[in-house]
């Protein structure tokens, strides 16, 4: 018998192996590869800090990837609300004992590692949400119930963030849920009303704006208003990304780098560095890569029979989706500069943790997409 249970998890095993999807995966540690690269280009063709510690958490937590795969996804459903509820827990722990850096207070140190709970509640809002509107019928979605819980549900966190002050990633966990929200069928009305609102109260809203946060604004009207000093990174950036031209300028000659004229260029500002040594073509082959995983994020969606599977896949694709391209545009002038990691390219423990837990349960939702969620 006991001989008999240990072949039966064996099979199970490998039969969970191989129901991964290994073109998803390959993208993945693809794109991972391309990350040290550049990382190792930041530092100037250097193995130093930033590179071996991007190459330790890459390692580590493409492992944790796949051990959350194996969970089945009903392990993942149950734990909806629980996982949630500890995040906001450890935002209100951050906003008392949290690690202050660069005047904000986001971290908590765990003392093997400084994890940024803001940056978990990007993943952790769409499973909660995704098991809040498993199986509700169309007219309970729209009902004055569960439009006032879902509200609550994103505008917590997203307050908890604000006061940290961290305004970028907060309105990334309020686009999180919103798209949840929208794929989940909520009536377009509500996102035309909110639309509408949001522009009305606009001068509003600004005028509680920290005072570096409306001078990010100002610089995204008019950079050149201060060359040398707010819009010195955003005009040094767009100078990095021309000069790349088609082509780019090679592999470790980048001379907007490495003559240090691009500042924070391993994190936010990562797609900088690699525009300008691989040019144009090698962003498209970038953006090819990101475009295969979420695809295929979303056809896994498609394919699996629970409806809380299909609205995380499907939110989560749609996430990583805006993420890219809030990121990108960033860089390149077109938005405010908010701080917005590009996903498993920029350094960053917290942001790399929480999008490899998303592709995770992404993987679980493969492995169990036959079963169903009562």
């Amino acid at each position: 018998m006991y001989l008999h249970n240990r072949i039966n998890n064996k099979n199970n095993f490998f039969q969970k192996i191989k129901d991964l999807d290994f073109i998803l995966l390959l993208n993945i540690l693809l794109l991972g590869l391309i990350s040290l690269g550049t990382m190792y280009s930041t530092e100037g063709g250097q193995i130093l800090f930033h590179t071996k510690s991007h190459f330790f958490k890459f390692s580590i937590f493409i492992l944790l990837m796949l051990i959350v795969s194996f969970f089945n996804i009903r392990f993942w459903f149950s734990l909806g609300y629980l996982s949630y509820l500890a995040i906001i827990a450890m935002l209100f722990w951050t906003m008392y004992f949290g690690i202050t850096a660069s005047g904000s207070q986001r971290w908590i140190d765990l003392y093997f590692i400084n994890i940024q709970p803001s940056e978990l509640m990007k993943i952790f809002i769409i499973l909660c949400l995704a098991k809040f509107f498993h199986r509700k019928r169309l007219e309970n979605v729209n009902s004055f119930y569960s439009v006032i819980i879902s509200l609550i549900i994103i505008f917590l966190p997203m307050s908890l963030v604000i006061i940290q002050p961290d305004l970028g990633t907060a309105l990334l966990i309020a686009i999180s849920g919103i798209i949840v929200l929208w794929f989940a069928g909520l009536n377009h009305k509500y996102f035309f009303y909110s639309f509408l609102l949001s522009l009305i109260s606009l001068p509003f809203i600004i005028s509680f704006l920290q005072p570096y946060q409306k001078l990010r604004v100002l610089t995204f009207l008019n950079p050149d208003r201060d060359p040398l000093g707010a819009g010195y990174q955003i005009i040094q950036s767009k100078i990095a990304v021309g000069s790349g031209g088609l082509f780019g300028k090679g592999f470790l000659k980048g001379t907007q780098s490495y003559l240090e004229f691009l500042p924070e260029k391993h994190t936010d500002f990562i797609f900088t560095l690699f525009s300008e040594e691989f040019g144009f073509f090698g962003s498209v082959l970038l953006l090819l890569i990101y475009a295969v995983i979420i695809y295929r994020v979303i056809k896994i969606g498609i394919i699996s029979r629970s409806y809380f599977a299909k609205l995380f896949c499907y939110s989560f694709g749609a996430s990583l989706f805006v993420y890219i391209v809030i990121n990108m545009s960033m860089v390149l002038g077109l938005l405010p500069i908010v701080g917005s990691p590009l996903p498993i390219m920029s350094y960053g423990g917290s942001s790399m943790l929480a999008t490899m837990i998303g592709f995770g349960i992404v993987m679980s939702a493969k492995i169990h997409s036959k079963q169903s969620i009562a």
